[in-house]
């Protein structure tokens, strides 16, 4: 796999926790995948049943810099595939946040579906984050759009 340029990467301290040992860190998959795929840290399989869901943690903490913020996504198979999707997603893991790193995971499928130790659960990626610095205005423009929302552009 080639190496990213020294400017593409972003050195983040991370924490392999007691009940994730055995498990690797978090790693790209292929040499151009966007995220790091997370995994279920559980000492025993975890079954969601159909409509339910469960908190998996993952077994890894890390230090985020400042200026930066974790998201955790989905992973595409398990939607479409089992039914098994991610509440709060994607989730926010601020650089200020010490602790493990946990999914939500939930069913939409007829089926249990069986969350198994080391099985890629979710996505994580990072992102530089600007900080808001509010300009209060009366004004703020017309738009084509102006304040339609919620479907107001149709489904085609």
């Amino acid at each position: 796999m080639t190496v990213p340029p020294a400017d593409f990467t972003v050195p983040v301290p991370i924490a392999l926790l007691p009940h994730a040992q055995g498990l690797p860190l978090p790693a790209y998959v292929t040499e151009d995948a966007a995220a790091v795929d997370l995994m279920a840290a559980v000492a025993e399989d975890v079954v969601i049943p159909p409509g339910g869901r469960a908190l998996i943690p993952t077994g890894v903490a890390m230090a985020i810099p400042r200026g930066y913020e974790g998201q955790v996504r989905p992973r595409s198979g398990l939607p479409a595939k089992h039914g098994i999707g991610i509440l709060n997603s994607p989730g926010t893991i601020d650089s200020d946040y010490r602790g493990e790193i946990k999914i939500i995971l939930f069913s939409v499928s007829d089926e249990p579906f069986t969350v198994t130790r080391g099985m890629r659960i979710a996505q994580f990626v990072i992102h530089r984050i600007p900080r808001i610095v509010w300009e209060e205005t009366g004004d703020l423009g017309a738009t084509a759009r102006g304040e339609g929302g919620f479907c107001s552009t149709g489904l085609r």
